[in-house]
């Protein structure tokens, strides 16, 4: 509880601070969540494709290893969202 205290201290004195970001800061964090969640989607395509390719195994690496990415993706992009 203390925690989530201090953090709430510390985003109002930044607000303080910095004032109401705008509209283009909101733009580039939305930028920002996209391509932390496509990219490490986007690894597990191209490392499963890779894999299937070489065990000759069709999507057999391909699904699981996306559906990884895109899990590992949304959970940084949750922390990243948690810290600000």
């Amino acid at each position: 509880m203390l925690d989530s205290i201090r953090r709430q201290q510390r985003r109002y004195r930044a607000w303080m601070r910095q004032g109401e970001p705008t509209l283009g800061r909101y733009l580039a964090q939305v930028g920002v969540l996209g391509w932390m969640i496509v990219v490490p989607a986007l690894l597990g395509v191209f490392v499963g494709r890779w894999i299937d390719r070489s065990l000759g195994t069709g999507i057999f690496w391909t699904g699981p290893l996306m559906l990884l990415g895109l899990a590992a993706g949304c959970w940084t992009a949750w922390q990243w969202m948690h810290d600000r």
